[in-house]
């Protein structure tokens, strides 16, 4: 899943002025108020965005977290992780030994925030609308197991898949799935501008200026059941120019919480010496970053050039030099803390070694130096990736192997030029729908994923991604998914560079800090309350 940034002028960076009293929390402490977190999230509404909330075409970090605190789903990630448990529903089983007939069952009495009620033909038309809209950058992908729903009487529905996949319960948390109602949205187009209705904890009201969300106010949704048990009535999304803008605010108290993004430096200094009365806040994460190639772009087509890159960049020296403390570096598209890792890049290459590489390009007959551009988004993952495609750069360009330039642009034009295949190599990052390996692996490889690359691999698509999907416990799937990472090396349409940290940061006096965002990067805005933290 990938991210976006906002880039909106305005004085001292800021972009609204802080609500004034908005009412109380439903947590207990001193304050009263909006709970107030700054983001650098873009939110845009445009000929290429046309509409960032929609689920049927939400595919980003950023638009999921507004969509988790407005649109339910019918399982969720609990509070410390882990497997999802019920969320709008009240049970949802296999009811097959072969895991290919799913079947959940809504809770009693539930209903969308505008008071209508919420069925399982809901759910089924939510679903279906999404295989229907079938949107290229939306989440259709993750439902390319789906075969057709079915609903027995008003709650209960049951999803038939067309192979078996123990990963479908994650796929039924994640916003792709979220319950829409039927008389908001059209079933075969998406609703387009920054409207968000669903049955979530929270509903929305959206602030808007030139097409972009200024601001947006979270309020307790007093039609709300499911397994979220909120700790503020209240909460305000805000959004800045920059890093050191949003910084700024929280140490001079115009905002409680930072949710994303701080830049290295600023990670740094306030582990050192934090702000009087801010804390920092670190969780795990399972954010990655790496190059991607259009394999079918002549420069880099060979395979031999893409191993080269892969031998002679330096991760070690790349993450010291640009992200410090904030990343580690990262031998495959599966993180390390994920079941299933396996460190298949440093198995085949080693650390960075130019004679490898060297090796690599003169048995292939390549001619060196081979130029190549390395195309990066540059107001979309935070405020360290031009430096860090500048090391990328000096680092190929010093083995004399290359000779890279590099060029950033907008997300707003990137994404849309990098799903066309006009760049041989770029670079992005992703955030997981769920935690589980599959989901580090059959975005980038399968049929229709998320790169849209040309790149396939018979054995990954028809043999090894099925096998791996039929284990419910997910340790009997580690060989096919150990399979899986070893071709990746070897045939490198991604070249995996790093894992990334979390840090939350926030005003004393604001609970819950610690649960707000949980290891893959969702936002709980639920979770933040007013009192003494500890």
């Amino acid at each position: 899943m990938n991210r976006k940034t906002m880039v909106l002028t305005a004085a001292a960076g800021l972009l609204t002025p802080a609500l004034t009293a908005c009412g109380s929390t439903s947590g207990t402490g001193a304050g009263t108020g909006a709970i107030v977190v700054g983001t650098t999230d873009r939110f845009e509404a445009a000929d290429t965005v046309p509409a960032p909330f929609d689920p049927a075409y939400a595919y980003d970090a950023g638009t999921w977290n507004v969509l988790r605190q407005t649109v339910q789903t019918l399982m969720h990630t609990p509070r410390g992780g882990g497997q999802p448990v019920p969320e709008a529903a009240s049970d949802c089983r296999f009811t097959d030994a072969g895991n290919e007939s799913y079947r959940c069952t809504l809770r009693p009495g539930m209903k969308f925030a505008n008071g209508d009620p919420l069925t399982a033909k809901d759910v089924k038309f939510s679903i279906e609308r999404v295989l229907a809209i079938k949107d290229e950058n939306g989440p259709v992908s993750l439902l390319s197991t789906l075969d057709t729903v079915e609903t027995k009487g008003a709650d209960t529905v049951v999803f038939h898949l067309k192979t078996p996949d123990a990963t479908f319960p994650y796929k039924l948390s994640t916003p792709a799935t979220g319950i829409v109602n039927q008389k908001m949205y059209d079933g075969k187009k998406l609703r387009e501008g920054f409207a968000v209705d669903g049955s979530g904890p929270y509903t929305m009201k959206a602030e808007v200026k030139d097409n972009h969300l200024v601001r947006a106010v979270f309020s307790k949704n007093p039609n709300y059941k499911g397994d979220i048990k909120l700790q503020n009535d209240k909460v305000e999304l805000r959004s800045f120019t920059d890093s050191a803008a949003m910084g700024k605010a929280l140490t001079d108290g115009s905002i409680q919480m930072v949710s994303r993004t701080l830049s290295p430096a600023q990670i740094q200094d306030f582990a050192a010496k934090p702000p009087k009365g801010v804390k920092l806040v670190p969780m795990p994460g399972l954010e990655i970053r790496y190059l991607a190639f259009n394999t079918e772009a002549p420069v880099v087509k060979d395979k031999a050039v893409r191993q080269a890159m892969a031998a002679a960049i330096d991760r070690g020296s790349l993450v010291s030099k640009v992200y410090g403390k904030s990343a580690t570096p990262l031998y495959s598209l599966v993180p390390t803390t994920v079941n299933g890792h396996v460190n298949s890049f440093f198995n085949k290459y080693g650390e960075a070694n130019t004679a490898k590489a060297a090796a690599l390009l003169k048995d292939a007959g390549i001619k060196t130096p081979v130029k190549v551009t390395l195309n990066y988004t540059n107001d979309h993952y935070g405020d360290g990736t031009a430096a860090e495609f500048a090391a990328l750069k000096a680092q190929l360009n010093a083995t004399q192997l290359f000779d890279v330039t590099v060029q950033g642009s907008d997300w707003a034009a990137f994404r849309p030029a990098q799903k066309k295949g006009d760049f041989a190599a770029y670079g992005l990052g992703w955030f997981p729908d769920y935690s589980d390996a599959d989901n580090f692996l059959a975005p980038f490889l399968e049929q229709d994923n998320f790169l849209g690359t040309p790149y396939a691999n018979t054995a990954v698509r028809s043999k090894l991604l099925p096998e791996s999907r039929r284990a419910v416990d997910r340790s009997v799937a580690a060989p096919a998914i150990a399979e899986i990472q070893d071709i990746v090396a070897d045939d490198v349409p991604v070249l995996p560079l790093w894992q990334g940290k979390q840090y939350v940061a926030a005003r004393d006096g604001i609970t819950g800090v610690e649960w707000s965002v949980n290891s893959i990067s969702d936002l709980q805005l639920w979770e933040l309350g007013r009192g003494v933290s500890g």
